[in-house]
């Protein structure tokens, strides 16, 4: 592995931690530093949509706060395959959210699996052209 590979690794990885801090935390506009402006998503597997990133923007900001206020991913293996100025790129994902449930109780809703990015090297460095969350197992 040589010093442009390694470059470009940290970098994908420095993306994939913008992400969940941004959702985590709820800068939603951090987003603008993960995806491309034509970026398809798609969260169907969590009963999420699936459309492009001007859409699924507004949507995350609406939704995720009314449903889940508290918010913490936990990034795991990832594996990267680079081919040029465009990468493939798997992600293992921990996602514990509290919320508050019909009784007025907190519980806590729990995804485990995969983010599959496409990503593309930009002038602004590297972006997901593409994001497709793949849900592994839940726990309610």
């Amino acid at each position: 592995m040589d010093l442009a590979e390694l470059s470009d690794r940290t970098e994908i990885a420095a993306v994939l931690t913008r992400y969940t801090r941004a959702i985590d935390t709820g800068d939603f506009d951090r987003l603008d530093t993960v995806f491309t402006p034509d970026a398809a998503i798609d969260y169907t597997e969590s009963g999420g949509i699936a459309d492009a990133y001007g859409a699924v923007k507004p949507w995350l900001a609406e939704v995720l706060p009314a449903f889940f206020p508290k918010r913490m991913h936990t990034l795991g293996q990832v594996d990267v395959e680079l081919v040029g100025d465009e990468a493939v790129v798997a992600a293992y994902f921990h996602n514990p959210m509290p919320m508050v449930a019909e009784d007025g109780t907190e519980k806590v809703v729990e995804f485990g699996g995969i983010y599959h990015h496409r990503m593309v090297r930009t002038a602004d460095g590297w972006r997901s052209r593409e994001l497709r969350e793949e849900i592994v197992w839940k726990r309610t």
